[in-house]
């Protein structure tokens, strides 16, 4: 995810040289965050914002970033349920006041149960998109991030494979945010890269305000490392995909264009 910040996909553009912001919602311990900052250098990124609702890991997220050199200034974590917006900062009213963020990154857990109330339909952040189920909060997690990205930032959160093919409340999101052209790029990754879950996971790109008027897929789930345990991306793997998601190509049995979205 760390090299898929790169504004409006044109590589004439260049590498964007600074994010004034930087927020994950679901921080966990902080390393995607620190990855993120890794890759734009320690003066890349003016502050980092994350969130966790676990108090252990909420914890070890804010001495991460101590550890790393990150100081107290150029960060803030918050203890909290995203899910339910309970950060202060972010339920701001005064539009003049409200933060977005130059990039959102998240690997939310995957398909989590939730309980939504009543209100939450009409949630600033749901309400135009409708409510994800019960069963799988993915969509809900992905447009809370949604909802705080700048018009030009970039978001990128990880999800189940299922996002893409569900259906019921999943499928209208999906549309709606496909309709409005939101959905930027959609990545697929190999089975078994991660120690909670050995299911296929992909990397929705997501902007507000984005230049092409079709959907980049790449399909890199056969491109890895086999591992005992776990399988691993290598580091050409990685550079394969940037360079394909920048340079928007389309090459055979592994990426292609499609004006509406239909893989």
């Amino acid at each position: 995810m760390n090299g898929l910040f790169k504004p409006y996909q044109e590589p004439k553009t260049g590498k964007k040289a600074k994010l004034e912001s930087v927020l994950d919602f679901a921080c966990g311990s902080g390393s995607l965050l620190l990855n993120v900052r890794k890759r734009m250098g320690p003066h890349g990124i003016g502050k980092i914002y994350g969130q966790e609702s676990n108090i252990t890991t909420y914890n070890l997220a804010r001495m991460n970033m101590l550890l790393h050199g990150v100081k107290d200034s150029e960060f803030e974590i918050f203890h909290g349920d995203s899910l339910m917006n309970d950060w202060e900062m972010l339920r701001e009213t005064n539009p003049a006041k409200k933060p977005h963020f130059d990039a959102v990154v998240a690997n939310p857990p995957f398909s989590y149960r939730w309980e939504p109330t009543e209100a939450i339909g009409e949630d600033v952040r749901f309400k135009n998109h409708g409510v994800a189920p019960k069963s799988a909060a993915d969509f809900a997690f992905l447009l809370h991030g949604f909802h705080y990205l700048k018009d030009e930032g970039v978001m990128a959160i990880i999800l189940p494979h299922g996002v893409l093919f569900r259906g019921g409340a999943e499928e209208r999101i999906r549309t709606k945010l496909l309709t409005d052209g939101h959905i930027d790029t959609v990545i697929g990754l190999p089975a078994n890269l991660f120690y909670s879950t050995g299911i296929p996971v992909c990397i929705l790109v997501l902007k507000k305000c984005k230049k092409p008027d079709d959907v980049l897929f790449i399909n890199a789930s056969e491109h890895f490392r086999k591992g005992k345990r776990q399988n691993h991306l290598r580091d050409e793997d990685i550079d394969k995909i940037v360079e394909t998601y920048q340079f928007r190509k389309e090459e055979e049995r592994y990426s292609k264009t499609s004006p509406d979205g239909a893989d």
